[in-house]
C-alpha cells in the first residue's frame, strides 16, 4: 500500500483530494495531511510516508522548500506537486529536486482523477523497479560475454508480455533492469542464436525495440545495467523511431551525463513557443521542435515544459473552437512528442479557420494577446493595442472577440484578476503593490474591479485563504 501524506494551506483542497480521488483503485491511502511545510516535515518524522503531495505556494514554509529538506532527508519519498497556478520557474525547481509529476489543482476534474492516479503510481513502479534492479543484482555473478541484448518496450501497460511466445533457452539470463527494459546475456555466448530468437520475435510487436550491446568484457552487471538505464532516457528517448526494430550500440559509446538547459534558454523557449507564431510559420515550428530535442532535458524536465504549454495554450483557446489541449499520456520517445505537437498545430489551425480570418490577421490577435499577459502592469487599451499590430481599432475589437473569444476588456480584466490572485496567494505584497503590478493606478478602483469580479476585497481574500490555513493547522496540532 503507498501511504500518502497531502499538504496545501487550503483545508477545502485537502478534503477534496482525501475525499474524491481513487485512492484504493492504485493502492494508496492518505495517512496524514499538514498545512504547511514545517508541519508536513513533523509528520514525517512519525509517520511512515511514500509519496508526499504537496503545494507550492504555502505560508510558513514554501513547497519548494519542504520538498528540497525532505529529499534530503528522506531520499526514498516520492514528490508531487499541487499548485494553483501554472507558473514555468516554479514547475522547473520542482523537478530539478526530484519530483514525478505536476498536478494544476484548477484543472482536476473528476474524470481525470483516475488517470491522474495512475500516471503517478506508474512513475513510482518505474522508481521501485530501477531501485530493487541496483539493490536485488548486487551478489549476482553471472558470466558476461562480448554482447548483451535490451529489450525495451514503448508501452505503458506492456508489464511482461514482451517474450509471449518467444522461446529462450535456459542458457539466456534475463534481468529486469527498468519498467518495460529487459537484459539477456546468454551464459556461454550463444550470441547468434539469441539474436535471430530475439528479433524474430520483435519484429511482429509494436513499440518494441531489440538493442545489440557488445563490448562488455571487463564491465560487472551493475555497471551495464547504470548504462542501460542511462542509454534509455538520454539517448534511446530522442532516437527512437517506430519503423526501427533493432539497433547495434558499443557501451563505450556516449557515456556523457545529460546537462542541465539553461534556465535562459527555457525561458526564451517558453516565450517563443507562447507567441503562436510558430502556428503558420512551418520552418520556424520546426527549429522550435528541434531546438527542445537538441536540448536533451531528461523526460522529468521535459514533462514539465509541455505542462507549462498546455497551461498556457488552454488560457489563451479557452473561449475558442478549440476547446481544451490535453498532453499525450504516457510519454515514451521525442517522436511521440513531436507528433503531438504536430497534432496540437493542425487542431489549432483548424479552429482558427473555422473563424473565416486569414492566418496572417490570427497571428497578429494571438501575439496581441500574448503581448497583453506580459504587460500586465502596463495601461493597455484596445487602441494602443490596435495601433501596434497596424489594425483599426473596431477591426481590432471585432477580430478579438472573435478568435479569442471574450471581449478585449472582458479578456485583459480577467487576466489581470488572475494574476493579482496569484500575488495574493504566494506574497506578501501590499495591495498598492499589486494593484501597481496589474495595471491598476488605483488601489480603490482595482479593490472594487476585484470584488465584483470575485465577491470579495482582495485583502477579505487573502484574510479567508490565511483563516482556513490557520483553522486547519490548530484542529491537526489538537490531534
Amino acid at each position: 500500500m503507498i501511504k500518502v501524506l497531502i499538504v496545501d494551506d487550503d483545508k477545502f483542497v485537502r478534503m477534496g483530494l482525501m475525499s474524491v480521488m481513487p485512492w484504493q483503485q492504485f493502492g494508496m491511502q492518505v495517512v496524514g495531511e499538514a498545512n504547511n511545510g514545517e508541519r508536513a516535515l513533523k509528520l514525517l518524522e512519525t509517520q511512515d510516508v511514500d509519496l508526499l503531495l504537496t503545494d507550492l505556494a504555502m505560508p510558513v514554509m514554501s513547497g519548494i522548500e519542504l520538498i528540497r529538506i525532505a529529499r534530503e532527508r528522506y531520499p526514498r519519498l516520492h514528490i508531487v506537486v499541487l499548485t494553483l497556478h501554472q507558473d514555468f520557474a516554479y514547475v522547473q525547481e520542482a523537478l530539478r529536486l526530484g519530483a514525478i509529476d505536476y498536478v494544476v489543482k484548477v484543472e482536476l476534474e473528476k474524470e481525470q482523477f483516475a488517470e491522474v492516479l495512475g500516471r503517478i503510481e506508474g512513475r513510482i513502479q518505474a522508481q521501485a523497479v530501477h531501485g530493487t534492479a541496483n539493490r536485488s543484482q548486487d551478489d549476482v555473478q553471472i558470466h558476461i560475454g562480448e554482447k548483451g541484448y535490451i529489450v525495451v518496450r514503448f508501452d505503458h501497460h506492456a508489464g511482461g508480455e514482451w517474450n509471449k511466445g518467444l522461446h529462450l533457452s535456459t542458457d539466456v539470463n534475463v534481468i529486469e533492469v527498468d519498467r518495460n527494459c529487459w537484459l539477456l546475456i546468454s551464459r556461454h555466448d550463444r550470441d547468434d542464436e539469441l539474436c535471430h530468437s530475439l528479433l524474430t520475435n520483435m519484429r511482429s510487436m509494436e513499440k518494441c525495440i531489440v538493442i545489440e550491446l557488445s563490448d562488455l568484457h571487463g564491465f560487472t552487471l551493475n555497471e551495464i545495467q547504470r548504462w542501460v538505464r542511462d542509454f534509455k532516457e538520454r539517448e534511446l528517448f530522442y532516437s527512437y523511431q517506430p519503423h526501427i526494430s533493432a539497433i547495434s550500440v558499443c557501451i563505450h559509446k556516449g557515456s556523457e551525463h545529460l546537462a542541465e538547459p539553461a534556465e535562459e534558454d527555457l525561458e526564451r523557449l517558453k516565450d517563443q513557443w507562447l507567441s503562436a507564431e510558430w502556428l503558420y510559420h512551418d520552418g520556424l515550428f520546426e527549429k522550435l521542435v528541434l531546438e527542445i530535442k537538441l536540448l536533451r532535458m531528461p523526460q522529468a524536465k521535459l514533462i514539465g515544459l509541455l505542462y507549462a504549454f498546455v497551461n498556457e495554450w488552454n488560457r489563451l483557446f479557452s473561449q475558442s473552437t478549440l476547446g481544451r489541449i490535453k498532453l499525450v499520456e504516457p510519454i515514451y520517445s521525442w517522436y511521440q512528442v513531436e507528433q503531438w505537437l504536430k497534432s496540437i498545430r493542425g487542431l489549432t489551425q483548424h479552429a482558427a479557420d473555422k473563424t473565416s480570418y486569414s492566418q496572417e490577421i490570427i497571428h497578429c490577435i494571438l501575439n496581441a494577446e500574448q503581448m497583453m499577459r506580459s504587460e500586465l502592469d502596463q495601461p493597455l487599451t484596445a487602441a494602443d493595442m490596435s495601433k501596434r499590430i497596424n489594425m483599426s481599432r473596431s477591426y481590432f475589437s471585432q477580430c478579438f472577440k472573435d478568435i479569442i473569444g471574450n471581449t478585449f476588456i472582458e479578456h485583459i480584466r480577467r487576466l489581470r484578476m488572475e494574476k493579482a490572485k496569484q500575488y495574493l496567494l504566494s506574497t506578501n505584497k501590499t495591495i498598492q503593490w499589486i494593484a501597481e503590478h496589474t495595471g491598476y493606478m488605483d488601489e480603490k478602483y482595482f479593490s472594487r474591479t476585484f470584488r465584483d469580479q470575485t465577491g470579495m476585497l482582495p485583502s477579505e481574500y487573502r484574510s479567508r485563504k490565511r483563516t482556513h490555513s490557520d483553522n486547519g493547522r490548530v484542529k491537526e496540532e489538537n490531534r
